[in-house]
């Protein structure tokens, strides 16, 4: 008797049963848990480090959020007031996964700088004077810096696109560091100048790098809306808080 044929072994349903031919499966609420956990450890330099390293995970390696949706919501949380990197993974948790999503995104990039501020103002204030203790932070302030540039390069080579967008970003510099222009000042210029560019010189400010349809999407993609959220009762996901020793364990 003809024994049925196996079928080959097939990815985890995504939330909700968001799954699309062609695109990358949605990660569920306890990956993306994990994720923001570590992220909360292994950034370093700053907002600008935490975006370089967003951009890295999230759109490069898991794909759970295309290139220009990326650099799309990083220019509107550039417009908010407070800590953009901590906005932006909000806002990217929320797409997700919805409000708890958000809600997990956001303490989990914190966590680390209140508990590592705390220990280093300790040690600071209590050993600063100490000879080799004092050669330690100053030795961090060039490798900060190394990481703060390296961020900086590489999410400029993904958002500037031609000359016009790198002689914009050349002439903001210009403004704030040699002529000290307000910071708003130069949001607005911009924004009007790309406006009008936008009208008149479509092929250099219309610069969106939509996702091939040869490969494999991701999961929020430049027009599609975000995955439906898990349908679960909130005792379900505080549930998912135990998958945190997971990450170490």
């Amino acid at each position: 008797m003809n024994q049925p044929a196996k079928s080959e072994p097939q990815d985890s349903p995504s939330p909700g049963g968001y799954r699309v031919a062609g695109r990358h499966r949605a990660p569920s609420f306890r990956e993306a848990l994990q994720f923001w956990l570590k992220l909360g450890f292994i950034s370093f330099g700053g907002p600008t480090g935490q975006i370089a390293i967003m951009q890295t995970e999230l759109v490069e390696k898991k794909k759970w959020i295309s290139q220009s949706r990326f650099l799309h919501a990083l220019n509107f949380c550039m417009l908010l007031p407070g800590p953009e990197a901590q906005q932006l993974a909000i806002y990217i948790g929320w797409l997700l996964h919805k409000t708890w999503g958000g809600i997990v995104a956001g303490a989990f990039l914190s966590y680390r700088r209140f508990l590592f501020y705390g220990v280093l103002s300790f040690i600071y204030a209590a050993y600063g004077n100490i000879p080799w203790i004092a050669a330690i932070f100053y030795g961090l302030k060039p490798a900060v810096t190394a990481i703060v540039l390296t961020a900086v390069i590489r999410i400029g080579r993904k958002a500037l696109k031609n000359e016009v967008m790198w002689a914009l970003a050349a002439l903001a510099f210009v403004a704030i560091y040699f002529f000290k222009a307000p910071f708003p000042a130069i949001v607005l210029s911009a924004g009007i100048i790309g406006f009008f560019g936008g009208l008149l010189w479509k092929s250099k400010f219309h610069t969106g790098s939509k996702e091939h349809s040869g490969s494999t999407l991701s999961v929020i993609g430049d027009d599609e809306e975000s995955p439906p959220a898990y349908e679960t009762k909130f005792g379900a996901r505080v549930s998912d808080l135990g998958s945190v020793a997971d990450v170490y364990g």
